[in-house]
């Protein structure tokens, strides 16, 4: 059975760029470790845009970013020296640990266009990797298997299954995949983890013989095994092994409140160092009674 359906929540980035908000959602915090979910664009972004598209350095802790395209192409920075354009089909895993900074610049589009899509996803730490040195990897060709079979075009992201391993380094059991399937094709949904979902990023698919459109995350009971295109549809597939509670504020994951108040203090303070090749500007902490007395409860 379907035990929930999410609708994504169209938020504004500014310059332009929308995002579809998946997770978290009010009911449902987490899917496994994924405690956050972003549909990024479609958008098409013609030459000359402005950089208000781009997105200033900012800081993470407790989680490692995941950032995956259908199409475009994001170019990152960091504090830990990385400089990566990723395209489709390629992966960005940053990790931020006891934290790290990042901008992401869509300098491909201002340039010459572009059409934008994509997804980006946080991975939750587990406690004994919550402050682990924050690192970056990119990963992309025979790093990330992919097969076609029976109408379905599929590429691993992260973890196993379908009997593949990426080779994107993670820090807990999970699985992450990106499936491309024809009309009235049927794909498994791997079993074996406690928290499963699909995501409809184009087209519409039925699942326990009902139909959901693009914009929905479903949230899948233990006997869900298989999912079939209603029409051509991009449908991505994650799930893991739960991690236990995570609270958020702003970029920063944590299992601890206390770590999340110091995180906000350290970057308000200008603590955190910028990325070396993107420093001169930075997204500054929101203005937020989080950092005020009394204490959250």
């Amino acid at each position: 059975m379907i035990e929930m359906v999410i609708e994504q929540r169209r938020r504004s980035l500014g310059g332009g760029l929308d995002v579809g908000r998946v997770l978290p959602f009010a009911r449902r915090r987490m899917v496994g470790p994924f405690v956050f979910f972003d549909h990024m664009g479609p958008l098409d972004v013609a030459a000359g845009a402005d950089r208000t598209l781009d997105v200033r350095p900012h800081p993470h802790i407790g989680l490692s970013t995941v950032t995956y395209l259908f199409s475009g192409e994001i170019m990152h920075r960091d504090s830990v020296g990385s400089q990566q354009a990723v395209r489709p089909r390629e992966v960005n895993w940053m990790t931020a640990g006891s934290g790290i900074t990042h901008s992401e610049r869509f300098e491909k589009a201002r340039a010459v266009g572009d059409h934008l899509h994509g997804i980006q996803a946080w991975v939750a730490l587990p406690e004994s990797a919550e402050e682990t040195a924050p690192s970056f990897a990119h990963h992309g060709g025979a790093d990330l298997p992919r097969w076609d079979d029976a109408g379905v075009r599929g590429q691993l992201i992260a973890g196993s299954a379908y009997g593949l391993t990426a080779a994107v380094p993670t820090h807990s059991p999970l699985f992450y995949a990106h499936l491309d399937m024809a009309a009235g094709a049927t794909a498994e949904v791997p079993p074996g983890h406690a928290e499963r979902a699909i995501y409809v990023a184009t087209g519409s698919v039925e699942v326990d013989g009902e139909r959901h459109g693009a914009g929905r995350m479903l949230i899948l009971g233990s006997d869900v095994s298989h999912v079939s295109a209603a029409e051509p549809a991009t449908v991505m597939v994650l799930g893991g092994e739960p991690l236990g509670e995570r609270f958020l504020y702003w970029n920063f994951v944590s299992s601890s409140k206390e770590r999340l108040r110091q995180a906000a203090e350290d970057w308000k303070a200008g603590r955190m160092k910028l990325p070396d090749a993107d420093d001169r500007e930075f997204i500054p902490l929101p203005d937020d009674p989080f950092l005020k007395p009394p204490a959250m409860s």
